[in-house]
């Protein structure tokens, strides 16, 4: 006698997905998490393994994974980040690991990734450079988008060069085009030595946030304090870097750097005052707030700074 196969629910103690959701949702919302609902569902299909557009469809929650959810939402009702549970951040057409030790890559960043995405599709064989690279966000997608591109990532954290040398393995496996990884201070004057004067299109997320701006409970108690703060007015890192840049970038080549809302006229300033910079360019975010500039390396005009240039701009 054959006995017909039984359904995965049947025989099985469940609680209905959307009544467990529900409930971590108002946790989550108690907690002061922005996207309750949005978050309880992810780590609702993270736990059940199903994609959260099928979670209507899932026979629901056995015992144990009812009691491992319930352990998540309890972390990440204590604000530990929700990349930090699942162990992956979404960024473009990516997803990455992340965690402990590096910084989880932000949605706002896909726009400067995608400026700069745009600009080197407009070039033959381009060669990018992504300082300040951390997890790899910005020079992986850059790499996967832009499959001509020569694309170099550069990271100073022990911990974050770990993380990135995983997603860049990771990627390349997947196929795309392998990233070049150099563990370097990026306000070293003497970065990329071999690269002075050959970079077309450069991009750079620096650590920016003033030291006295307080910050959420996600960053302030899991991000790298290195990867957030800029000294104390948050332009520490940014003003040897852009020393440095116009030296990398050839003569028309095109720089795209990240900053805090507060820098939106001061570091279009101190690219104005650099002297080797052309169409700077302001940009803001999708919530309006000044978010990155851009510049072009001029082909001709001056080539040397004095140092008293480099104080505009700061505070």
């Amino acid at each position: 006698m054959t006995s017909l196969p039984r359904h995965p629910s049947e025989g099985t103690e469940r609680e209905r997905t959307s009544a467990v959701v529900a409930r971590a949702a108002r946790t989550l919302a108690d907690a002061g998490v922005a996207s309750a609902r949005s978050e309880a569902e992810q780590l609702a299909a993270y736990v059940l393994e199903v994609p959260r557009g099928r979670l209507a469809l899932a026979d629901g929650f056995t015992a144990a994974q009812r009691a491992r959810y319930d352990t998540l939402v309890a972390r990440r009702a204590d604000r530990e980040p929700l990349q930090h549970l699942t162990g992956r951040a979404g960024f473009r057409h990516l997803e990455l690991a992340v965690g402990p030790g590096v910084f989880v890559p932000r949605p706002e960043t896909e726009l400067l990734a995608g400026w700069g995405i745009d600009r080197a599709s407009t070039r033959d064989a381009p060669v990018v450079v992504d300082l300040c690279s951390g997890s790899g966000a910005i020079a992986l997608a850059v790499a996967q988008e832009v499959p001509a591109a020569r694309v170099v990532a550069v990271e100073r954290s022990p911990a974050a060069l770990a993380w990135l040398r995983r997603n860049a393995a990771e990627r390349a496996a997947a196929g795309d085009r392998p990233v070049e990884v150099v563990a370097a201070d990026v306000t070293d004057p003497e970065l990329l030595a071999d690269l002075v004067g050959a970079v077309d299109v450069l991009l750079c997320n620096p650590p920016y946030v003033p030291r006295s701006v307080p910050v959420p409970p996600e960053v302030a108690g899991h991000d790298p304090d290195e990867a957030v703060f800029g000294g104390a007015d948050g332009l520490v890192v940014l003003r040897p870097v852009l020393r440095r840049v116009a030296e990398l970038l050839r003569p028309d080549g095109e720089l795209g750097v990240e900053h805090d809302d507060t820098h939106g006229g001061a570091v279009p300033a101190l690219l104005t005052a650099d002297g080797r910079y052309t169409a700077v360019r302001a940009h803001r975010d999708l919530a309006g707030r000044p978010r990155f500039a851009t510049a072009s390396r001029r082909s001709d005009g001056p080539h040397a700074v004095g140092a008293s240039a480099w104080q505009t701009g700061s505070s």
